[in-house]
């Protein structure tokens, strides 16, 4: 019981550090870039859940915020979203920031409030998990190894790479009062790293633009690492589809396929399911932009049929 105690303070404090790290860098980029006059383009893309480059639910390979051509240290760009997803309910906040307009680091926090699910596992078990939801932190690292149309070439679509480490403060605590239950399901860690890979390429030919993008993620994640993470990667894929309708409007669709990682706990944890939603967003100014999303969470823990209505806003400095 000491050394897991003194383990979750050693991960704790390289949490902090990590924390602070990126704040002071997201400080530095907006100090280094108060004098920049240069028009820095549209406030997209926006930030997906997870904390990078999106829209709600998957990324693009296109960048936020990374300045004109010539930038070294690009503004950065904070947003935050609400999520009602039947019992449950899911808040999401990042900071992002790019490098010579092609390295954007960033952060994203998400709680998952649990809903009935503390209430179910009493009731099953007779044990009080000691909490009422679950917090996921994303340290994001993406880089742009291919720009869209490149080397003259107007077919080319932009690519990007990324690493995301994950951290869940407070699975391990709940599995501990569990007497080690999720161990018997599949779950091996409170951290693990997804690994990306998305190809975006915007549609002209079309009466109205159009971005696609398609990627594929490794992860060993549970819905998304909020139930923690198994000692296996999957490789799934993600995409969207969106259309510009104005200058300021536009509307679309994702798709983002999850692998079913945990085994089952009978009336507490069931088989997780793919997810997709249909969304909005509107151009408010060269700044701000808003965003909203009703889709399909299929299964998450002990509910079935989670329906999901979202809203966010993004700022870019």
């Amino acid at each position: 019981m000491l050394q897991d105690r003194m383990a979750c303070r050693r991960r704790t404090g390289r949490l902090t550090h990590l924390v602070v790290f990126w704040l002071a860098v997201t400080l530095a980029s907006a100090g280094a870039f108060a004098q920049e006059k240069a028009s820095d383009g549209p406030p997209l893309p926006l930030h997906s859940i997870g904390g990078v480059g999106g829209i709600v639910l998957t990324p693009t390979a296109l960048l936020v915020n990374p300045g004109p051509p010539g930038t070294v240290f690009g503004k950065p760009a904070f947003s935050a979203a609400f999520v009602d997803i039947g019992e449950k309910d899911f808040e999401a906040v990042a900071v992002t920031w790019t490098l010579w307009r092609r390295l954007e680091l960033g952060y994203g926090f998400n709680r998952l409030g649990l809903g009935d699910l503390p209430r179910d596992i009493r009731r099953a078990t007779g044990i009080d998990i000691g909490t009422h939801d679950v917090h996921l932190h994303n340290f994001n690292a993406r880089l742009n190894i291919i720009q869209e149309n490149q080397w003259d070439q107007t077919w080319l679509p932009a690519v990007t790479v990324g690493a995301h480490y994950k951290y869940n403060d407070n699975i391990d605590k709940i599995n501990r009062r569990l007497g080690d239950l999720l161990d018997t399901i599949g779950y091996n860690d409170n951290d693990g790293v997804d690994f990306t890979l998305t190809a975006s390429k915007h549609l002209t030919f079309l009466p109205r633009p159009v971005l696609v993008s398609a990627g594929a993620r490794a992860s060993k994640g549970a819905q998304l690492g909020l139930l923690g993470f198994t000692s296996d990667y999957h490789v799934t894929f993600e995409g969207h589809a969106v259309m510009f309708v104005t200058d300021r409007l536009a509307v679309g669709a994702e798709y983002r396929q999850k692998p079913d990682q945990l085994g089952r706990i009978p009336g507490l944890i069931r088989g997780e399911d793919d997810w997709w939603d249909v969304c909005a967003a509107y151009i408010i100014n060269d700044q701000m932009t808003v965003k909203a999303a009703v889709g399909d969470f299929g299964t998450i823990a002990n509910h079935r049929d989670q329906i999901a209505i979202g809203l966010g806003v993004k700022y870019e400095f």
